[in-house]
């Protein structure tokens, strides 16, 4: 499983309406990785077996528990699977210095995929039920920029094809994840984008609110519209413009790396909800290049399956573990597989870009913000440091007197039910 304790920008969503087509299926051109888990043990030329707690004592994700080989099992007797499957598993265990242990997996330094791939799984999240319970199945980076030993995360970037949790049962959020700027590569608490849209089980869309919060859990047994209910397909098609994140084909979030991708070249990230030609709602997002030092989706990365158990309500995804989960939690996969996908050129129209200024920039004694539209926004006002200097609601304009506030660069980000906005302002 992975959580999130590190600063992250809210998300509140609605609905707007465009059209644009989509046709990935026809875009594959050839299978070029796969493992089945066909032979009850795992394959050590395409796995990493990933054991301990990560290397600030939670995987850097807020997790309580201790990963061991022994909860990376097979099945060869699970309903409704193609054949053989790889099972990990929670377990509600005392061991070394852990209450809980989890499995973790991942093909670092054996294989790897970057743009015009498909990487999709077919996993059966069983036991996942319970707030605190959670599976993942992610993507981090396999490169490193000449001349340095690492690259720190999130200039590396991250997508997450699945993140399913028992707090949220009924949805699936597929996410990226990158920085705004390159810091000499070095770690800083407020250096996070991030884009991210839930996918409904029920409606095999991003639902309605899009960000459906805590709730449902546990499903009743056999509910169909909880994804720990069956098999489902999860997978992301990775173009050299952007990235498509679908659950049984369902394309329900568009990422473009680049400014202009989605939307217009201005400068600014932007996340919208849209309507396909079929009436269908999803996600259209950018921007995730914004500095020349690394553009994390040019560059392969490789896969990770992980399960975990939530460590608080604050600094976990998913929320902290609740006495009502049961364990063992066990999540099957029946494979992961890796295609090759011909480059195809966005068929998306453009929505209109709505247009955020913010004078003057720099800024010394007051900061003026106009906006063209005449919704009501909820705005903020970042400092790089992390610590959150103003907030408001406004339309339209807004006059700030920033003479009292510290110095430096602050993230201004605009959001209304509909839309989110993030623009660089500095102070000096």
């Amino acid at each position: 499983m992975k959580f999130r304790n590190h600063f992250r920008m809210p998300v509140a969503i609605a609905a707007a309406s465009f059209f644009l087509s989509l046709g990935a299926e026809g875009q594959i051109s050839g299978l070029v990785w796969e493992d089945n888990f066909n032979d009850g043990q795992l394959d050590l030329t395409r796995w990493n077996i990933e054991t301990g707690t990560g290397v600030n004592g939670d995987w850097g994700t807020g997790q309580l528990d201790r990963a061991r080989a022994e909860n990376v099992t097979f099945d060869d007797n699970v309903p409704n699977a193609e054949d053989g499957c790889l099972v990990i598993t929670t377990k509600d265990e005392f061991y070394i210095d852990r209450n809980y242990t989890s499995g973790r997996i991942n093909t670092a330094g054996k294989a790897s995929w970057g743009p015009n791939h498909r990487i999709v799984a077919r996993v059966f999240p069983r036991d996942v039920k319970q707030k605190g319970q959670g599976f993942a199945f992610w993507m981090m980076p396999d490169e490193i920029p000449e001349g340095w030993d690492y690259i720190m995360w999130p200039q590396g970037g991250e997508v997450d094809i699945m993140e399913y949790v028992g707090a949220v049962p009924h949805h699936n959020l597929g996410s990226s994840h990158y920085a705004w700027f390159w810091e000499n590569n070095q770690w800083q608490s407020w250096n996070h984008g991030h884009q991210g849209a839930y996918y409904s089980y029920e409606h095999q869309e991003v639902p309605f609110p899009a960000e459906p919060g805590y709730g449902g859990y546990p499903p009743t047994p056999g509910d169909p519209h909880a994804g720990s209910s069956g098999w489902h397909r999860y997978g992301v098609d990775w173009f050299d413009d952007r990235m498509e994140f679908f659950v049984d084909n369902h394309v329900y979030h568009i990422h473009y790396f680049e400014d202009g991708g989605g939307f217009a070249v201005d400068g600014q990230d932007q996340f919208t909800i849209v309507t396909d030609a079929e009436g269908n709602r999803l996600a259209l997002s950018e921007y995730a290049h914004h500095f020349p030092e690394w553009y994390p989706y040019e560059h392969k990365m490789y896969v990770i399956l992980s399960a975990g158990v939530g460590g608080s309500d604050i600094y976990t995804y998913g929320g902290a573990i609740t006495p009502a989960a049961d364990f063992p939690c066990s999540v099957f996969v029946d494979w992961v597989r890796v295609y090759s996908l011909d480059p195809t050129s966005s068929t998306v129209e453009r929505p209109k870009p709505v247009e955020v200024k913010a004078y003057p920039n720099p800024a010394t004694e007051t900061l003026s913000v106009e906006v063209e539209s005449e919704e009501h926004y909820d705005m903020q006002l970042v400092h790089m440091n992390g610590q959150l200097a103003h907030t408001q609601r406004f339309s339209e304009s807004a006059i700030l007197d920033v003479r009292a506030w510290e110095r430096g660069p602050y993230l201004l980000v605009l959001e209304t039910p509909t839309k989110r906005i993030t623009k660089k302002v500095v102070l000096e």
